[in-house]
Formats: structure tokens, C-alpha cells, sequence
């Protein structure tokens, strides 16, 4: 056998039926679809649907809920950062936060920031600014001579409460000259 007598099996690349292109192929006219129809219009089947029936995905009971006030945080764990770090994409000797976290593709979304959790080895001394981390890579860091500085983050709630009040203030102050002058 040589390079130029290569072949797929026969029948193991098959081209593209090209349907509605007349009576002769078989697969003219109604290409295939039957006559008339939902099933037989462009883009209109509706998935889901089961013809009236109460439909499957409404049939069963519904479980759960969103907590709508989770905290979204990027877990990294002290063995990825300990693997970037042999790697020459993390500088130990830096403080190390979201941003140098997120720049070696460590830290991957996390609107609330990152959180460290402990699984792996970690040998380097580090200076971790970070919004949160469990206890055990507390321990690692810390075993390993470095430390952790937690991120305190404002509820946003109580962030727009004081901005409100200092904006009411505000303005009964504005009012307060407008009726003296």
C-alpha cells in the first residue's frame, strides 16, 4: 500500500441528500416533508410540544430554588496557584489578587471576587489578596510562611441605602438655602 492509493472505505463518505430539485430524485417537491402542516413549514416544529398533553418537563414536580443573594466567587485551589507559579506565570514574591489571578487563567469569572481552597501542595511563601478562603488553605498558606488578607465587601444594599441618605441630605440642604435667599 502507498500514500497515493489511500482511500475511505467505500460508502463511508456519503454527499448531501439535495432535496427539492425535482421529480426524479425522489425527494422533489414536498422534499420529503409530506404534505401541508406545522412539521412541513421552515422553522416552526415546536419542541416540547406534545400535542396538547400536559408536557413532560411540566409533568414533573418542580425542585429547588435560585438563591437570588448567593455570592459568586472564583475558586482557585493553592495547587493550581503552586503549578503557576513552577510554571513562571504567577511572581510568588508579588501580592497575589483577583487581577494577577485572572491574568494567569486561574481565576475564571467570580463578580465577588476569589475565594482560595486548600486542596494541593503549596512550597512558595506567598501574600494572597483575596475575598475569601477556607480553612485548610489558610492552614497551607500560612505552614508555607505566607499570608491572607481578606477583602471586606460592602453589601450593595447598604452601599445605595447611604448613598440615598446622603442625597436626601443633600438636597433639604439645597432647599433649606434656596428659601433663605
Amino acid at each position: 500500500m502507498k500514500l497515493n492509493e489511500l482511500r475511505d472505505n467505500k460508502g463511508a463518505r456519503q454527499g448531501r441528500v439535495r432535496v427539492g430539485r425535482g421529480i426524479g430524485s425522489g425527494l422533489g417537491k414536498t422534499a420529503g416533508r409530506g404534505q401541508k402542516g406545522a412539521k412541513a413549514r421552515s422553522g416552526v416544529s415546536i419542541a416540547g410540544f406534545e400535542g396538547g398533553q400536559m408536557p413532560l418537563h411540566m409533568r414533573i414536580p418542580k425542585r429547588g430554588f435560585n438563591n437570588i443573594f448567593a455570592k459568586d466567587y472564583a475558586e482557585v485551589n493553592v495547587g493550581a496557584i503552586q503549578k503557576m507559579i513552577d510554571a513562571g506565570k504567577l511572581d510568588a514574591k508579588s501580592t497575589l489578587d483577583h487581577d494577577a489571578l485572572k491574568a494567569a487563567g486561574l481565576a475564571r469569572g467570580g463578580k465577588d471576587g476569589v475565594r482560595i481552597l486548600g486542596k494541593g501542595e503549596l512550597k512558595a511563601k506567598l501574600a494572597l489578596k483575596v475575598a475569601g478562603a477556607s480553612n485548610g488553605a489558610r492552614e497551607a498558606v500560612e505552614k508555607a510562611g505566607g499570608s491572607i488578607e481578606l477583602i471586606e465587601r460592602k453589601n450593595p444594599a447598604e452601599l445605595a441605602a447611604a448613598k440615598k441618605g446622603k442625597v436626601r441630605e443633600k438636597r433639604l440642604a439645597d432647599q433649606a438655602a434656596a428659601a433663605k435667599a
